[in-house]
């Protein structure tokens, strides 16, 4: 049981990097079967936060420290869509990186928050808070929800 329970977190940390990451993962449906299999929802939901953090640490780092032209080709951004991005995060502020786990949205918006060259500080304390309350209300479903 206990080799179970050492698969199921690494299994988890890694899924929750690669998902905060561009590749189209989902860290939910591990972290639900870990729940659904009694593992402690508290170090579940740490774990998952962490590993969802430190992936979008790696797409800030690659909007900090990548070239203009290696972002909008990874994301696959034209022009126009990168200054549509800019204006976006610019209009709603660093309190949009709240959103950072947000489908389709988040992974862009955590290299436009590199590219912008926002605040470590602040990056991680907005990342983080919305990742953690998303995966406190994803354990609380899965387990409270018939």
């Amino acid at each position: 049981m206990e080799y179970f329970l050492e698969l199921g977190h690494i299994g988890l940390f890694i899924a929750a990097f690669l998902a905060a990451t561009i590749l189209p993962l989902s860290s939910e449906i591990v972290l639900s079967a870990l729940l659904l299999n009694g593992l402690s929802p508290t170090t579940l939901v740490i774990i998952a936060t962490t590993g969802n953090v430190l992936g979008s640490i790696t797409n800030y780092a690659l909007g900090y420290w990548a070239s203009l032209v290696v972002v909008k080709k990874w994301l696959r951004m034209s022009e126009d869509d990168f200054v549509r991005a800019e204006q976006r995060f610019v209009k709603y502020g660093m309190f949009a990186l709240c959103f950072a786990w947000v489908p389709i949205i988040g992974d862009p918006l955590t290299v436009m928050a590199g590219v912008l060259r926002v605040r470590l500080r602040w990056f991680l304390i907005l990342v983080t808070a919305g990742k953690f309350l998303r995966y406190v209300v994803i354990s609380y479903m899965v387990l409270n929800v018939n």
